[in-house]
């Protein structure tokens, strides 16, 4: 362990190149000036101007309804899949597609739907977008409900069966109170995904639905203001809470099995 403590400050540049930006951006969004770089007081205005910016509000109105959607879709597409993939098909070949969204680029998996969009004539909207977002969280969801069902003994499974119980019923009262935990962490991890999500947005959305990421790089585009760093802020909390409460959540899980 001695030898390499040389990496310690390396390490620590990094951590300090990596996360100076967000403190710096949290400081200024309570600026009571209208410069984002430069600080004039303490004020909350740019919090209040916020929550009466409509345009903002209807974005992020947009964002909230398609990450909802998408991950109610993914959790139920995800888990399905995770249940099949690790309780009655092994393929290789299967894991490799069920995990590809989370794999491939961003841009590859816009550009790819985009096309088959255009191929089945969607209109782009918001369900288009929900549907993209969809596909994207359920990678995720795949792996943290296999990685629970993997610590699930099966003999339970089968002992349900054994009994008389169909597999719908073994999964329901079996399988699904075993890996609820990880459900739920897959949930929060594809919602906070879905609402962050810029990229595949971008592509499978129309012109009349901008979702918050959108809207934001709009504003970006003509200069930083501190209502931009209020946002930004807010959306911190909510990705840190939620990343959070779906580790508290895993943790649990692993207390409760030892």
């Amino acid at each position: 362990m001695r030898s390499l403590g040389w990496l310690r400050l390396p390490l620590a540049l990094c951590l300090l190149f990596l996360y100076l930006p967000i403190a710096v951006l949290v400081v200024m969004s309570f600026n009571g000036g209208r410069s984002a770089f430069a600080m004039d007081g303490i004020s909350l205005r740019w919090y209040a101007e916020l929550a009466g910016d409509s345009e903002l509000l209807t974005a992020l109105g947009n964002s909230l309804v398609v990450a909802a959607g998408a991950t109610v879709l993914a959790v139920v597409l995800g888990t399905t899949l995770a249940v099949g993939l690790t309780r009655y098909t092994r393929s290789s070949s299967l894991d490799a597609y069920a995990m590809a969204p989370a794999i491939m680029p961003d841009l590859v998996l816009a550009i790819g739907l985009l096309a088959f969009y255009s191929l089945i004539s969607m209109t782009l909207g918001l369900v288009s977008v929900m549907l993209a977002h969809a596909v994207f969280g359920m990678a995720f969801v795949v792996a943290v409900v296999r990685a629970r069902l993997v610590q699930v003994d099966p003999a339970l499974e089968e002992a349900s069966r054994d009994l008389g119980a169909g597999a719908f019923t073994t999964f329901r009262r079996v399988t699904l109170p075993n890996i609820a935990p990880a459900v739920v962490a897959g949930a929060l991890l594809t919602f906070t995904l879905s609402l962050d999500e810029f990229v595949i947005a971008f592509f499978t959305n129309g012109p009349t639905t901008p979702t918050l990421p959108i809207s934001i790089y709009s504003m970006v585009r003509f200069g930083v203001t501190p209502e931009i760093n209020a946002l930004a802020t807010v959306l911190l909390l909510v990705s840190f809470t939620v990343v959070i409460a779906s580790a508290r959540l895993s943790r649990r899980t692993e207390a409760t099995d030892e």
